[in-house]
């Protein structure tokens, strides 16, 4: 078990959505300090919660906060950004880019010192459109792609370090993000929860939601886990060589 109680805990896009009820549910299940990532100012009642200026595509700013941090057990990269778009504008592409994956990595490298020296755990925010494209919001889905690519790199060479990388498949969840798209969805709170439960039985591929849930006993036995597990046997083998 990877109990949230007594950890100190960092949160991206902390402010609103999933962010901000996974902060409030870390509170919840006793943590001992939460650090609240934002673009904007924010504040928060319990003397728990630190606000961090955190702007994850600005490196400046992200080595920053890392400076403001001495100790860091669990990091959740949540920080990301939806639009709408039919790929013919390259800037829409690199825009979910900057965020969902160079966003994700430059924070990791950023705070992985402190996550290394406390055998910590990162948890990565994707989609279920990691899995299959949504068109209506195929750049989005691209870079979640990307994200749980990066999140199966970072697992497999993070293992020897005694860091944990957990990857998150989210269904439609009742946020801002997701206003306009018209079907059932999860509450922010219950996902959170659920992304929680999932970091304390350290489960490495997380399905927080009713719609994510179908994915995810034929996810565990499928010939992509199969193949994720062969590869990061190579990099346990022989973590100084590269393999294409």
């Amino acid at each position: 078990m990877t109990a949230i109680t007594g950890k100190i805990v960092l949160i991206t896009g902390a402010n609103r959505g999933i962010g901000r009820a996974l902060l409030d549910e870390a509170l919840r299940r006793g943590a001992q300090q939460v650090y609240a990532g934002t673009r904007a100012p924010f504040a928060h009642p319990d003397e728990r919660v630190t606000p961090l200026l955190l702007d994850v595509t600005d490196a400046a700013q992200t080595q920053q906060a890392a400076q403001k941090v001495p100790a860091l057990d669990i990091l959740v990269n949540n920080a990301g950004v939806s639009l709408y778009d039919d790929l013919n504008e390259r800037a829409v592409l690199e825009r979910h880019l900057a965020v969902n994956l160079f966003g994700t990595h430059g924070v990791t490298q950023a705070f992985l010192p402190l996550l290394t020296r406390a055998r910590g755990a990162i948890v990565n925010n994707l989609s279920l459109a990691a899995l299959a494209p949504l068109p209506v919001v195929p750049a989005y889905s691209i870079s979640k792609a990307a994200a749980f690519s990066l999140t199966q790199a970072q697992r497999a060479l993070l293992a020897g370090q005694g860091v944990k990388v957990h990857a998150v498949f989210i269904g439609p969840t009742d946020t801002d993000m997701s206003r306009e798209f018209d079907v059932p969805k999860a509450s922010p709170q219950s996902v959170a929860r659920a992304i929680f439960d999932g970091v304390e039985n350290q489960e490495e591929d997380i399905f927080p939601d009713a719609m994510s849930q179908t994915m995810a006993s034929g996810w565990q036995g499928s010939a992509a886990k199969a193949l994720e597990r062969e590869f990061a046997a190579i990099a346990a083998a022989e973590p100084t060589e590269s393999h294409a």
